[in-house]
Order: C-alpha cells, then sequence, then structure tokens
C-alpha cells in the first residue's frame, strides 16, 4: 500500500484513498474454529471433493500453511490499537505482530512474511529487498553491522554496530525495508506466473499508487476436475494485523477462492487481473 516516500526517491507518489466499501459477505463453507487447531491448513474446512494441497517440509508453502492463528472472533487492529473499520472482509487474523508504526501496509505484509520464513530457515543470505529507487537492502549486510542511511538522492551503508543476527536487530531491518519499499518495488522483484501454475506462497500484486498485493497461503485441488482453489491473506491501510479474506463474489466458497478466475480477481478491497500473479 502506500507509505510516505522519502526524499531520495525520483518519482514522489502522492497518497491517494479509494473505495473499501464491498458488499458484505455471509460464509456459508464451514470454518472450523476448535482452538487446538488454530494454524491456517486446519482452521478451514475444504468444500467437498476437495483435497488440500500438502506443501514440501519446510518449503514457503509449508510456513504459509501452519501460521498460527489468533482465536475465532478476533478483530483486526491498526498499528495504534484501533480496531479496522471495516469488519466485513475477513475470516481469522494471522498471529503476528504489526509494529507500533504506520509501515506494515499491504506489500510489506508479503515481504514479512517471506522473510519470517527465511529467517526462521537461518537463510540469512536470501534475505534482500529493493526500495522503490533500486537500492538491494541486503540483510546479510545489516547482520554485519551496517545501516541504511539516506540523504537526499543517495542510500549508502555505514559501519555502526557489531554483528548480529538478533531477531531485534532483523525486525529493526524489516522496518526499514517497509519504509523505502512498497508495492511498486516488489512487483519489480517478482516473477510473473501464468494462472495456470497458482501455488502457495504466490502473490497477487499491482505496483503503483494506489497499488495493493495478496498472497496465497493455502490451496486445495478437486480430486475429479483439478480446479484449484486457494486462501487469501492481506495487510492495509494504514498498517494492521495480516488478515485471511472472504470471497465477496462466491459467498457458497468462500474463504476459499478458484483458480478458475478468467480475467478478474475480485477481493473484499482491492481488483486484480489474472496477470498480476507473481512468485519469489
Amino acid at each position: 500500500m502506500l507509505k510516505t516516500i522519502y526524499s531520495f526517491i525520483i518519482l514522489v507518489f502522492i497518497f491517494s484513498s479509494f473505495s473499501c466499501g464491498k458488499a458484505t459477505v455471509k460464509n456459508s463453507v464451514p470454518i472450523n474454529f476448535d482452538s487446538s487447531k488454530n494454524i491456517i491448513k486446519s482452521r478451514f474446512n475444504l468444500p467437498d471433493g476437495y483435497k488440500r494441497i500438502i506443501s514440501e517440509k519446510n518449503s514457503f508453502g509449508d510456513y504459509l500453511q501452519n501460521l498460527k492463528l489468533k482465536p475465532e472472533g478476533t478483530l483486526v487492529k491498526n498499528f495504534d490499537g484501533t480496531i479496522k473499520a471495516n469488519k466485513d472482509v475477513y475470516v481469522a487474523v494471522v498471529d503476528i505482530d504489526v509494529g507500533n508504526k504506520d509501515l506494515q501496509q499491504c506489500a510489506d505484509a508479503v515481504i514479512r512474511l517471506r522473510a519470517e520464513y527465511l529467517y526462521s530457515q537461518n537463510r540469512f543470505d536470501d534475505i534482500h529487498f529493493n526500495f522503490t529507487n533500486g537500492f538491494k537492502a541486503k540483510y546479510s549486510k545489516w547482520r554485519e553491522g551496517y545501516r541504511i542511511t539516506v540523504k537526499g538522492n543517495n542510500v549508502s551503508w555505514i559501519k555502526k554496530a557489531g554483528e548480529s543476527n538478533s531477531y531485534e536487530d532483523f525486525r529493526e531491518y524489516l522496518d526499514i525495508v517497509f519504509t523505502y519499499a512498497g508495492t511498486l518495488s516488489l512487483s519489480k522483484e517478482l516473477n510473473s506466473i501464468d494462472i495456470s501454475e497458482i501455488k502457495i506462497g504466490d502473490v497477487f500484486i499491482k505496483g503503483g499508487s494506489p497499488g495493493h498485493a495478496v498472497i496465497i497461503v493455502d490451496m486445495a485441488e478437486n480430486e475429479k476436475t483439478g480446479e484449484k482453489i486457494f486462501l487469501l491473506a492481506q495487510s492495509y491501510i494504514p498498517a494492521q494485523d495480516i488478515q485471511i479474506l472472504k470471497n465477496p463474489m462466491n459467498t457458497d466458497l468462500s474463504p476459499w477462492y478458484s483458480s478458475n478466475i478468467g480475467e478478474i480477481l475480485e477481493t473484499p478491497e482491492w481488483t486484480f487481473i489474472s496477470n498480476q500473479l507473481k512468485r519469489f
């Protein structure tokens, strides 16, 4: 989503608001709210005839399917502790902090999930994201004690601390990335994927001003027809808890989405087109 773009960026993106109002969704697919099953792959029941796709152990898909959820009925909170105004867009809340600054918006939530996965696997050298001006922020450099400084249009590394891979320092790194990256930079980093090849961890993303991003966190397949269905997660404006979305266009299937979307994917707070599907 949009955030303040600092002076080093040549192009200045001006915040513009857009309607968040969509039809109220009534869920008819039964959802498992057993408090002992508060992870994505066990919270949500499947429609008849579908079988959950099992991700390879320790893969990004496996990490996403096993994300912890807050208890049923939890409301999405914004970074300042207030409740998200539109309560009709989600069915569950991911148990990951949003921070206390207006930073972890839509693209940032995708970045957060990818970075947390790589961090959990000790794949520190693989954690890197581009700023909107193209600067490559490498976590491996941050771990060595270097910090990013911005002066006008110039971005550089300066040695300021000792070597550390503490989680606290990792979160500070992410806040810097959230400040200077967004949908535009992330959309350029990701690789385009045909909808027929869709898998867990793929991202629907529209880069720009405004822009938005949602990430696929679970999938299942129809054992007879081969049709795939998926769950979507997002953050939004202002920075808020990561949430599992309802399907506003198919209340019988909600919160699942069919991959047979044609050209348009309608989510509660954004409309994507099929060629906006991308992958890390």
